[in-house]
């Protein structure tokens, strides 16, 4: 899938609202959460939530209108992954405690993906950080019986 310019503008300033929504603030005034990101693959709707599914923002992203990209998810998490690092910097001095993560979800609420996670000077950028877990054990297991 390739990305228009146009899309790439609407989704910085998509995060850029989140941005605002919570400015650098002192430790004792920041809030406790995690931004959501919902994205509906059919109507091309991105929209940002709180914990409390409380809407930050949202726009319309007209070339994911219908998109019937199988791959669509890995895509976006791709875009929203670049974007936030680019903004790493302004990130992660926002209004929010630590450690925090920008979490994508589908239009039924399923965690898709995690772009973006901060934790104090640590900050995970990356997809899944338990990726091929389920493998490297069964290799480890392997490795046990075979001594």
């Amino acid at each position: 899938m390739n990305t228009s310019e146009q899309t790439l503008q609407q989704i910085d300033r998509f995060i850029n609202k989140i941005i605002q929504k919570y400015p650098e603030t002192s430790e004792e005034n920041c809030v406790l959460t995690d931004i959501h990101i919902l994205v509906n693959q059919e109507s091309g709707e991105m929209r940002a939530y709180n914990d409390d599914e409380e809407e930050i923002t949202r726009c319309v992203v007209e070339q994911w209108i219908d998109n019937k990209d199988e791959l669509f998810y890995t895509h976006i998490t791709d875009i929203l992954r670049k974007i936030l690092v680019d903004k790493s910097s302004i990130i992660d001095k926002l209004g929010i405690l630590k450690p925090y993560s920008f979490v994508l979800e589908d239009d039924d609420h399923e965690n898709i993906a995690e772009p973006y996670v901060a934790d104090d000077d640590t900050i995970i950028i990356g997809g899944d950080l338990m990726s091929d877990l389920d493998e490297d054990l069964d290799k480890f297991l392997d490795h046990l019986i075979q001594t």
